[in-house]
């Protein structure tokens, strides 16, 4: 079921450990436009067979989730070229791909001369509930069909529920790295380079 606007609140763990990743509760609903990759694929299979009002708890394996944990999605690089960036173990910073695509990597480890990062997702490898409720469902008009923007904003696409792949290939911050530090905008630092962002669903 394509083209069809779907709004939902949701909370997020950990199927294996009950840890809560991420919710929306109290919050607007999260809206995007079905059939445009905007979800990961486990989930949006589900919700598109849901109608309006109705509930669920949905499982989602790694491989419809953010995939498989790949060890060799870790590099190491030198410190410099995360200058003016106040590095934390845990962190995430985002910065361009080889194809010009955002990607979100992880500070693992760091010393004075090098930065471990990790390519892979933070929620890689991890087997996802979600509980869901259906709080709109509508036909997008033709110009959300066309673009998948809800209502004239953009839907979530690289928050911790968003769909896409993330290149294991290019460095992050090969032309130096920034430090614009935004909760709020999902990975998407445009440019070379990388900066800090925050995770999550809004």
């Amino acid at each position: 079921m394509s083209n069809k606007v779907i709004g939902i609140e949701y909370t997020l763990k950990d199927a294996k450990t009950g840890e809560q990743l991420d919710t929306n509760v109290g919050q607007a609903p999260l809206e995007f436009v079905s059939g445009k990759g905007q979800i990961i694929k486990g989930l949006e299979d589900k919700l598109v067979e849901m109608s309006a009002n109705e509930e669920a708890d949905v499982l989602v394996e790694p491989k419809d989730a953010y995939g498989e944990y790949n060890v060799e999605a870790v590099q190491t690089l030198p410190k410099e070229q995360f200058a003016g960036i106040e590095l934390v173990e845990g962190m995430s910073l985002y910065g361009s791909g080889e194809h010009g695509e955002t990607i979100q990597v992880v500070v693992k480890s760091f010393d004075d001369k090098e930065v471990t990062i990790d390519y892979n997702h933070p929620m890689a490898g991890r087997t996802l509930m979600f509980t869901v409720s259906i709080l709109s469902l509508r036909d997008a008009t033709e110009e959300e069909a066309q673009t998948g923007v809800v209502g004239g904003f953009a839907a979530m696409g690289g928050g911790c529920c968003g769909g896409g792949s993330h290149s294991h290939g290019g460095g992050c911050g090969t032309g130096g790295c920034g430090s614009d530090h935004d909760d709020h905008d999902h990975g998407h630092s445009h440019g070379g380079g990388c900066g800090t962002g925050g995770c999550g669903c809004h």
